[in-house]
Formats: structure tokens, sequence, C-alpha cells
């Protein structure tokens, strides 16, 4: 109408595609643990979280150090869907994994500091505000990627978060087991 500025006129009984909605498909108790059992590394306990304490998949990949309180067996999710914030259980099957993981992500963060990076992205300007706050512990990504990449937006090189579809291949390998 607006292009050829003509009025178009449409068949009568002509339907818009929608499409079809299809059901997720979600494993039992039994399944779920079954594929949690056989999976290793890090994304056996990524799958724990997700399982034990209702994180969605990026809430998952977007864990920062200082969003795990292990006093109080909480995770705070920070503005996410709906840019809330909320707090869910830290299953205690995972605590003690998450304290060694931990371990590692600070030597990496370490190597970065000393090799002149070890800056990470922080979110709603907080950059601007706190200059130095993205290269503090606290702000470091529980589940680092394992290169630094540049950053698209700002050129800085920098350590990104876990690409998601290392948890997604891993589920999807073992369940096919």
């Amino acid at each position: 109408r607006t292009v050829l500025e003509k009025e178009i006129i449409l068949p009568p009984g002509l339907i818009n595609p929608s499409r079809p909605k299809r059901l997720p498909t979600v494993l039992t108790h039994a399944e779920a643990m079954s594929v949690i059992s056989h999976m290793r590394g890090t994304p056996r306990l990524m799958a724990k979280l997700l399982y034990g304490s209702g994180l969605r998949l990026m809430e998952c990949m977007r864990l920062r150090v200082k969003d795990i309180d292990f006093e109080n067996h909480q995770i705070i999710v920070r503005s996410e869907k709906g840019d809330d914030d909320r707090l869910t259980i830290l299953p205690d099957s995972a605590g003690a994994e998450i304290k060694q993981i931990l371990q590692d992500v600070k030597a990496l963060h370490e190597k970065d500091l000393r090799e002149g990076y070890g800056e990470i992205f922080l979110p709603n300007a907080l950059g601007v505000k706190y200059k130095n706050a993205g290269k503090e512990w606290g702000w470091q990504y529980i589940f680092p990627a394992s290169q630094r990449s540049i950053d698209p937006l700002s050129g800085v090189i920098r350590r990104h978060h876990l690409d998601e579809s290392v948890l997604q291949k891993a589920i999807r390998n073992t369940a096919q087991i």
C-alpha cells in the first residue's frame, strides 16, 4: 500500500500462516539425574545448577563470582528476564564444585591481569562509573570462555563468559548415549 500507493485487495478466506505450537521435551527426575551423572567437567556443574536452582541457560552462563552466597546457600540472579533481580537456592551438591572452579577461575584471572588484560564487560554503564571495577575479582564470570576475544563495541580485548552452545552440546551428546 505505501510503496505502490495502491489499495491491495486480498482474496477472501486468506489466513496468515502460524507456527505450530510444540511442547518442550521435559525429562523425568530419573532421566535428568542419569544425564547429569554421565556428564563431566564444567558442563556437569552447569547442568546441576540449571536443574537444582532453576536457573535459565543464560542466567547460568552470566553468573559472576559476587552472585554466589555460600553462607546463605543462595544465588543472586541479576537483571535477567524483565530486568528484575531474584534469589534462588544454591544446591548443596554444587557448592564444593563451585569453590573448586573458582580457584581455577581466580588463577586464570590473575594470569590475565599479569598479561595486561583481565577486564570484563560490566552491565548498565558501571564500567564508566567505576573505571577499574571490570578488573575486580567479584565481577568475573564463574564460567569464563577459554579464549579472550575483542569486544565488537569497544575494541577492548577481554574474556567473555562461556558460550551457551558448550552446555547445549554436552547435554545433547550425553542424552544420546
